[in-house]
């Protein structure tokens, strides 16, 4: 019987491909897939050629169906695409392959009423919406990024045990918590893009 997966990752530009790897890296088996199938071939290429004896935890689907039935249940499917339009496609596809229980994560920047609204939408089907503002750009998804959850409360405790391993260390523990219901990870990223923003015009003044 083929081994299942704990996470799934869907949408491998390089954040994506980053954090897939970050999270292999750290234990943890992943299913990723990507519309195009040729970014799923270079993500496993690199996972060979950066994991070691971890690599053979990053497992490519070109399909969405199969990527779909690698995840154990209740399934986590993280989707780190261009916010907008691409976040509603990914639940399209998705949506109609999923059982209640199961968890869709949006890592994009998304405007926080996107993701009230999406969470909604998905609701009936028993499907639960997190969106997790990602902070540290590409370097940060690959050795540990600032992770911004909201959602239900049920969906975070299911994803926990991964993000505070592979989000980043600090001396007062990982740089990740449970921020509250649908849209609250997009409001509190929101606020901390501000203040960076901020304190990058101060430096360039």
């Amino acid at each position: 019987k083929q081994m299942t997966s704990q996470f799934g990752l869907y949408g491998l530009a390089v954040m994506g491909q980053n954090f897939a790897l970050n999270v292999a890296e750290h234990g943890f088996r992943i299913s990723v897939g990507n519309r195009s199938p040729a970014k799923v071939d270079e993500c496993v290429a690199r996972a060979k050629k950066e994991l070691g004896d971890q690599a053979s935890n990053l497992v490519g689907y070109k399909e969405p169906k199969d990527f779909v039935q690698s995840l154990e249940r209740p399934r986590k499917i993280m989707f780190l695409v261009k916010a907008g339009s691409p976040v509603d496609a990914c639940i399209d596809l998705f949506a109609g392959l999923l059982q209640p229980g199961d968890i869709l994560i949006d890592g994009g920047n998304e405007w926080f009423e996107n993701s009230i609204r999406r969470a909604e939408t998905v609701k009936p089907k028993g499907i639960l919406y997190m969106a997790m503002g990602i902070s540290g750009g590409e370097e940060g998804a690959r050795n540990g990024p600032s992770l911004m959850p909201g959602g239900p409360r049920e969906g975070f405790n299911a994803i926990e045990p991964i993000i505070r391993v592979v989000s980043a260390q600090t001396d007062s523990g990982p740089c990740t918590t449970y921020l509250g219901g649908a849209g609250s990870g997009n409001y509190v990223k929101m606020v901390h893009n501000g203040i960076e923003y901020g304190d990058m015009q101060l430096i360039a003044e």
